[in-house]
């Protein structure tokens, strides 16, 4: 089990990306609060051990990831109608039209967007993370963006 210090510190250095990630994922501030402190309640309790900063962080986006879908999954069975959406949160950029528009792409291309544009992963290394091969991550790319224009005009 990891010290609250080495817990602060993971916190202090992906916590952000974390939010960011899961937010736009669940579109519910609340459920990306969760879905992040589960996340880090994971890590505590069970991370393995780390081959350096990049691998402790693609596995906490692993798990964040796994973590929103499984929210996803339970929402759509229990057919909740909480539907939080960024708006609020993206009224505060400049960027609010691409967020909004980043909303309606289905969560397939949502992901591998966030991850290669926001977050600034390789195709390689979300191919990894989510377990696809690189074609496949090039080409959700490819069709998110297209969806992503789409929605702009």
């Amino acid at each position: 089990m990891l010290t609250s210090d080495e817990v602060r510190e993971a916190v202090d250095e992906y916590g952000d990306m974390l939010y960011r990630l899961c937010l736009v994922m669940l579109r519910n501030t609340a459920d990306a609060e969760d879905a992040v402190q589960e996340t880090y309640i994971k890590y505590m309790l069970s991370s393995p051990p780390f081959n350096g900063d990049e691998h402790e962080k693609a596995w906490l986006i692993t798990v964040a990831a796994n973590k929103c879908r499984d929210m996803l999954r339970f929402r759509k069975r229990h057919a909740a109608d909480s539907d939080d959406i960024l708006r609020d949160r993206a009224a505060e950029t400049e960027s609010r039209g691409v967020l909004e528009a980043l909303l309606e792409v289905p969560e397939k291309y949502r992901i591998v967007l966030t991850l290669h544009y926001i977050e600034g992963y390789k195709v390689d290394e979300i191919a990894k993370m989510l377990g696809k091969t690189p074609s496949a991550v090039k080409m959700r790319l490819a069709k998110g963006r297209e969806l992503l224009k789409e929605k702009l005009q």
